[in-house]
């Protein structure tokens, strides 16, 4: 009987100094996941970002399909003047939203359908010449979207002349005309019907799943993040272009290849979304709210947070380097986007291993790059 009351006693002594370490019996000290609220977060990035970010996308391809319209009715001068500039501006835009594959964005394949580059140009004239197309299939992904667009206002001629010429009285013109006009407004129709989800139900489902699972928001947005920035701004944007992947320079693969001056700012508008959706920064204003930096301060993890706007700022700094055109920075000097894709790898590293596993979040899509 005495050793059995001795044992009891020692259990509850070890059981309370296990409870004080923490006030909640587990250890790590008082700043702990616990304390960090997820369902604010998910807030924050619901009506503070995405939504909003889409929003303004939204208007963006509601004036591109316009202007087209325009366009078409009358292929002048100024109306594809005015047509380019509203590409470009829609085209930045994009690069806000593209990282939020999730929702009716995932189910739509809306990224794949509205940037898959290189284009496949040759597809694009047969079909048009033919006349017999469906953008909505998968296999068409690479004849549509922007990249498409960027074509066929930059790269039917050699001059803006005869890029004009293809319009206004071109043998195939009326083809041509048709098809820039199909794919404006697929890029309207597929950003309206994702928008119209996130103003709709699919806002309360992504806020209220605050769960720490993998089907969670935070651990599903977080791999989709940290993807998007792996594979499609690092590999995509500065990656394939340069040759750093696959060992090759391929200037085909870059962004905006026709338009060629653009390239440059919409990979930097990448980089600054990316950021800003790091910090928790809300879309069009000064504000901020909790997101990812917030979240590893409250795991006493500010370090990892600083080293990573650290590397924020490390790949701005190299990146601001390169020429305005990124095809031409490749074919003149490619040292350079080798430089940038150096600097976006050590970005990749801090947030897929190191702030990925510091909020307990795993991996859940292949890497075929490697680390």
């Amino acid at each position: 009987m005495k050793i059995t009351r001795i044992l009891i006693i020692a259990c509850l002594v070890l059981a309370a100094c296990s409870t004080e370490e923490d006030g909640s019996g587990t250890t790590g000290g008082g700043n702990s996941e616990e304390n960090f609220d997820r369902g604010a977060m998910l807030v924050n990035w619901a009506d503070n970002i995405i939504l909003p970010s889409y929003e303004n996308f939204n208007s963006e391809t509601q004036k591109l399909e316009e202007l087209t319209q325009a366009f078409v009715q009358n292929p002048g001068d100024s109306e594809m003047t005015s047509l380019k500039a509203q590409f470009r501006s829609t085209y930045v835009a994009f690069q806000t939203v593209s990282m939020f594959d999730i929702g009716q964005a995932e189910q739509l394949n809306f990224r794949s359908f509205l940037n898959t580059y290189p284009l496949d140009a040759d597809a694009v004239d047969s079909k048009i010449a033919s006349g017999t197309y469906d953008l909505a299939l998968p296999s068409s992904y690479d004849e549509q979207g922007f990249p498409a667009m960027d074509y066929l206002l930059y790269g039917l001629g050699s001059s803006k002349e005869e890029n004009l010429a293809k319009y206004a009285s071109g043998e195939n013109a009326e083809d041509y005309k048709a098809y820039l006009l199909d794919v404006a407004e697929r890029i309207n129709s597929l950003t309206a019907e994702v928008t119209a989800s996130w103003k709709g139900d699919y806002r309360n489902t992504f806020v209220e799943n605050t769960g720490s699972s993998s089907n969670g928001s935070v651990d599903r947005l977080s791999n989709k993040y940290v993807m998007y920035f792996e594979k499609f701004l690092r590999s995509g944007k500065i990656g394939f272009p340069s040759g750093a992947i696959t060992g090759t320079p391929s200037p085909i693969n870059v962004e905006a290849y026709y338009a060629e001056d653009l390239s440059k700012e919409l990979y930097l508008q990448a980089l600054r979304s990316s950021e800003d959706f790091f910090t928790g920064a809300h879309f069009g204003n000064t504000n901020s709210g909790k997101s990812y930096k917030a979240y590893l301060e409250a795991l006493d993890r500010g370090d990892l947070a600083n080293d990573i706007l650290a590397q924020f700022d490390a790949i701005s700094s190299v990146s601001t380097n390169l020429d305005a055109s990124l095809r031409d920075q490749v074919e003149t000097n490619n040292t350079l986007m080798l430089e940038a894709h150096d600097e976006l790898q050590k970005e990749v590293v801090l947030l897929k291993l190191d702030m990925l596993q510091a909020l307990s979040i795993s991996v859940d899509y292949v890497d075929s790059d490697g680390d």
